[in-house]
């Protein structure tokens, strides 16, 4: 297990409110859309990470992190896990408090390089699961 209750709480309630999702689309088949609906829900701002670089739920999107003109604590990560490890780099270059890979993204690498930087990490599981549980 990556990522700890512990480190799930700290995350979803210390870490801050801003969370760029990487692979959120305006595609409502997507498990990142319905995801970022829940986060919104418990007061967190979705900022959408996609190439496409679309508006979704009301926030405008950007095709990059690094494209985000403003600071973000979380990146909760949408996206194969061959391409985590390169998202997770970039979250560390932004500035960010903490990495989410979501269920089914694993990268022990990107886990290794993104926790000897100093941020939280969690891999292999859902905000969207584990944010009501805190309620």
């Amino acid at each position: 297990m990556y990522g700890d209750d512990a480190t799930v709480r700290k995350i979803l309630t210390e870490s801050g409110d801003t969370w760029a999702v990487v692979g959120l689309s305006s595609n409502r088949q997507r498990a990142a859309y319905g995801v970022a609906q829940v986060l919104q829900r418990f007061g967190k701002r979705v900022v959408p990470v996609h190439p496409k670089a679309e508006t979704v739920h009301g926030e405008q999107g950007y095709a990059s992190l690094a494209d985000i003109p403003f600071d973000v604590d979380v990146v909760d990560v949408f996206v194969n896990s061959e391409l985590a490890g390169a998202v997770a780099d970039e979250a560390v270059a932004k500035g960010a408090k903490a990495v989410w890979f979501q269920l089914g993204v694993v990268d022990e690498e990107a886990y290794r390089r993104t926790r000897e930087a100093g941020l939280e990490m969690v891999m292999d599981r859902c905000p969207a699961i584990e944010i009501p549980r805190l309620a």
